[in-house]
């Protein structure tokens, strides 16, 4: 059975025991999550979602955080100018091994939903700002329309 699961802003064709490198992903080792978000389940039939499979899943462990290879970025003005410039970059990654394919009824399994780590910073910033929000003193009375002021004198 094989599945093919979105994630990162990837698509990856996955068995059970495959072993990836996704975006990183806010999990640590040894964890268990789970990708809802599947495309396609293949096996016996082939059932091709629109645009996703109801129901699927694909069940992973967390083998650890990673980074990937160094990626070097040299930038050089032409002409009349000297300037130049080298940029490297180490991707954050996540490795992690497929443990099973859920062809349906994955919403009741009572794993975690792998999530990336920009959606758990975003849902912890608005839980930050909700929490800010309700203890946070009354605010103060309005002032005043200047016609209503003028009217008063």
């Amino acid at each position: 059975m094989f599945a093919v699961l979105k994630t990162g802003g990837k698509q990856y064709r996955v068995q059970a025991g495959d072993v990836l490198r996704v975006e990183k992903l806010a999990a640590t080792a040894g964890e268990t999550i789970q990708f809802n978000d599947i495309l396609m389940v293949g096996g016996d039939t082939l059932t091709i979602g629109s645009p996703l499979v109801d129901g699927a899943a694909v069940q992973a462990e967390v083998i650890d955080q990673i980074k990937g290879v160094k990626v070097i970025h040299y930038v050089k003005r032409r002409r009349k100018h000297s300037s130049q410039r080298t940029k490297g970059h180490r991707q954050h990654l996540t490795l992690v091994r497929v443990t099973g394919i859920i062809a349906s009824g994955a919403g009741s399994t009572g794993v975690p939903v792998a999530t990336g780590t920009a959606h758990a910073r975003r849902a912890a910033h608005t839980a930050g700002a909700v929490a800010e929000v309700a203890a946070e003193a009354p605010a103060k009375p309005k002032r005043a329309p200047r016609a209503a002021a003028a009217a008063k004198e």
